[in-house]
């Protein structure tokens, strides 16, 4: 076999391996209120069962109708993205990332949560008007893939005693997974969960264990704009851990651009007795991120900051 011959196999056999993420294609199938601001969307389709999902904030993206209002209908073999790229921006779909609620392969359904704010954005906008039958496509672990397709943040550390959660809507879905899965784990650590909604009657049950605290921050309320309510938690909800003394060769922290960068940092999944999840609007994290480690001298591994969103820019 020529040395030619041997690459385009070896090529093929790479190619046929499976992927961490595919595509796939699925269908509205119900919709459950949740709340004046959130709805649950339950999505079907025999590719529901081609998924997987590793973590209670495991991310898919989903693909909306572009401008010309068609539902996508891209390649789910192949390079998707390459396609995606070719399309003109009247054809092409627009893409948001969700958390994966709940994901029932046998029963072949999948639920994501969406936060229901007008018609200002894609998602949303198609959240409210679809009907039962629409047709999307998404981006979601790939059941076939041996190996951890990444996409999730949440690791429990070994030997951890305290758990800090805060997010805003956009995080409740991750969050409430977070409490469940916490609420089956054997030594249940302490945990505290502040939660910004926009109105108290966003406020909703959540499974928890005997050692969890939940706290609902609604703005409307408390009368503060977003973000507002995650800052006042970490500054003076939450229990923290004794601030730690500054040595005199202590650098702050350098800060992201949040016009071109987003705000993104995993905590160790090493033994760390506190650990704090937090998500939501960007510059809300930002202000946490720069208290927690400036301000009371937290150890960065045990941390993780993710701005899901910029005010200003289209949520969904």
């Amino acid at each position: 076999m020529s040395a030619a011959a041997t690459l385009v196999k070896n090529l093929r056999k790479r190619l046929s391996k499976p992927t961490g993420y595919c595509l796939f294609d699925i269908q509205l199938k119900r919709r459950i209120a949740l709340s004046p601001s959130l709805t649950r969307l339950v999505f079907s389709g025999d590719d529901v069962a081609l998924m997987r999902t590793l973590a209670p904030d495991q991310r898919v993206k989903v693909l909306f109708p572009g401008a010309n209002g068609a539902a996508p209908n891209l390649p789910k073999h192949g390079d998707w993205r390459a396609a995606l790229r070719d399309l003109s921006p009247e054809q092409a779909p627009a893409m948001r990332s969700y958390t994966i609620r709940n994901l029932r392969t046998e029963a072949g359904e999948l639920d994501i949560d969406f936060v229901l704010h007008g018609d200002t954005g894609p998602a949303s906008r198609w959240a409210m008007q679809a009907n039962i039958g629409d047709r999307l496509q998404i981006n979601a672990p790939n059941a076939a893939f041996d190996d951890d397709p990444g996409g999730y943040e949440w690791q429990l550390p070994q030997g951890v005693r305290k758990v800090l959660l805060i997010g805003d809507e956009t995080a409740l879905p991750a969050i409430a997974g977070i409490l469940e899965q916490l609420a089956r784990h054997p030594d249940t650590p302490q945990v505290q969960a502040f939660i910004e909604v926009p109105e108290e009657s966003d406020c909703q049950p959540l499974l928890c264990g005997p050692n969890t605290k939940v706290h609902w921050l609604p703005r409307a309320s408390l009368g503060t704009g977003h973000g507002d309510g995650m800052l006042l938690a970490a500054r003076e909800l939450a229990s923290l851990p004794p601030v730690r003394v500054q040595t005199a060769d202590h650098a702050e922290l350098e800060e992201p651009d949040l016009d071109s960068q987003r705000l993104w940092e995993r905590a160790s999944a090493k033994q760390n007795e506190f650990y704090a999840w937090v998500a939501g609007e960007s510059a809300a994290v930002m202000a946490i991120r720069r208290f927690l480690v400036n301000d009371c001298g937290l150890d960065r591994k045990g941390l993780t900051l993710m701005g899901y969103w910029k005010l200003g820019r289209s949520l969904g």
